[in-house]
């Protein structure tokens, strides 16, 4: 059987942030989802776990302890202060050590981009390796933004899933971004604007990923090695490196981490190395991602003050749809023991009320439940007004499937140039 690359990229979207469930959601092949794909998007009166969903979430309330809607609190400044450091606490945040040293790889000009090819060393794993992009004629202290990468179910690719730097793109990459991003590399469109943008491999992504060279061979199970030039080697470390990440999780939760704690610890270097550069102003830096790039805007732009503006795409719903409906939808990379019954799974990002968020949502997302992810836009506006800052937030519905198309772009990108130039 030959391989087709515009259907691989079809299979992959629907384990946007699938472990392993790659093939289940074949019906997002079409921009808009069949009939039985959206019946499948709206809750019923079964939950994914059976008879035990009711009593899952009967400890869940609707406004939660810790959350800032209660009557525990009256000033944001004490409500942030006081759950960011219970949040981190459940995150388990690994330390990393002292910022690394940063090593320009190689640099040039794209187009009417300046790109640096950047690599660090963390105390574990091989170096990451990173990309920074800018207008070629920039001049002076620029405004920077942290741009977060997919998942795709693809873990053989980390930055150039969200970047162009060269003519000859991998073309796999070249349908992903048809796919998730309307054709384009967005991370570059921002950078145009007159941003210094800033994208590095996530933890098990690309240069961050686990070799199969690196396990026992019966954890390997007789994969072959995976090769940047064939693409079914490619889709076939996908497919392990998706079943590989019930493993790390329960490997790092026996190790007393967490997943969102790790990728938080490695993207708080990447912030760290960002606002370090002459070059960025580190008074005017944002993030923001699609879906495993939404998550972790999530926690980046919850828990670091630093983040100034933050773009959340793709990822926004409540703890009680995950829970419910939609656990089995995403990857092990979602979740936090002890946070979501004093924390609902939105107020993470709304930690960084009165600071400027958006919030985009697909409504015919497969990944979570229309009810539930505008009851998490309820959620933010109640924080968002609560804390006196209503105007800066904005929950925005876009037609179609998941992604971050051109017009979710735009709206994206004006919404950086209005509180961070």
């Amino acid at each position: 059987m030959s391989f087709n690359r515009r259907n691989f990229i079809k299979g992959l979207s629907a384990g946007t942030l699938l472990a392993g469930t790659a093939s289940s959601l074949n019906a997002m092949d079409d921009f808009l989802p069949s009939s039985e794909m959206i019946q499948r998007m709206n809750p019923t009166d079964k939950s994914i776990i059976g008879p035990y969903g009711p009593w899952a979430v009967s400890h869940m309330k609707d406004t939660p302890p810790r959350s800032f809607r209660s009557n525990a609190y009256r000033q944001v400044e004490e409500w942030t202060k006081e759950t960011r450091k219970f949040v981190l606490e459940k995150m388990a945040v690994p330390p990393v050590g002292p910022l690394p040293t940063v090593r320009v790889a190689g640099q040039w000009t794209f187009e009417d981009l300046h790109v640096e090819e950047l690599t660090w060393s963390l105390p574990y794993g091989r170096p990451t390796q990173a990309l920074l992009l800018k207008p070629a004629n920039a001049v002076g202290k620029l405004p920077g933004i942290l741009a977060f990468h997919d998942h795709g179910g693809n873990k053989f690719f980390g930055i150039e899933k969200i970047t162009r730097t060269r003519a000859d793109q991998h073309p796999l990459m070249k349908d992903h971004q048809e796919w998730y991003y309307e054709g384009t590399a967005w991370a570059n469109e921002v950078a145009r604007r007159g941003y210094a943008v800033l994208i590095s491999d996530a933890f098990t992504f690309a240069s961050r990923r686990v070799h199969l060279s690196d396990v026992p061979d019966e954890i390997r199970r007789g994969v072959p090695d995976e090769n940047r030039e064939e693409p079914e080697t490619i889709e076939a470390y996908n497919a392990w490196a998706s079943n590989h990440e019930h493993i790390m999780a329960k490997s790092l939760l026996s190790a007393g981490m967490t997943w969102p704690g790790v990728f938080f610890a490695e993207d708080r270097v990447a912030l760290d190395i960002l606002c370090s550069r002459p070059d960025v102003d580190n008074t005017r830096i944002g993030c923001g991602g699609l879906s495993g790039g939404g998550l972790r805007t999530v926690m980046m732009g919850g828990l670091d003050p630093r983040i100034k503006c933050a773009v959340c795409v793709g990822f926004m719903s409540t703890w009680k749809d995950f829970a419910l409906n939609k656990s089995w939808t995403h990857t092990w990379m979602t979740y936090i023991p002890g946070v979501p019954p004093a924390l609902d799974f939105p107020e993470i990002l709304g930690l960084r009320a009165p600071l400027p968020t958006l919030v985009q949502n697909d409504e015919h997302d497969a990944l979570y439940t229309l009810p539930e992810m505008k009851r998490a836009d309820d959620i933010l506006r109640e924080t968002f007004n609560k804390a006196n800052a209503l105007d800066r937030y904005r929950g925005s519905f876009y037609p179609g499937r998941h992604k971050f198309d051109r017009a979710m772009q735009k709206e994206a990108f004006e919404w950086f140039d209005q509180w961070l130039r």
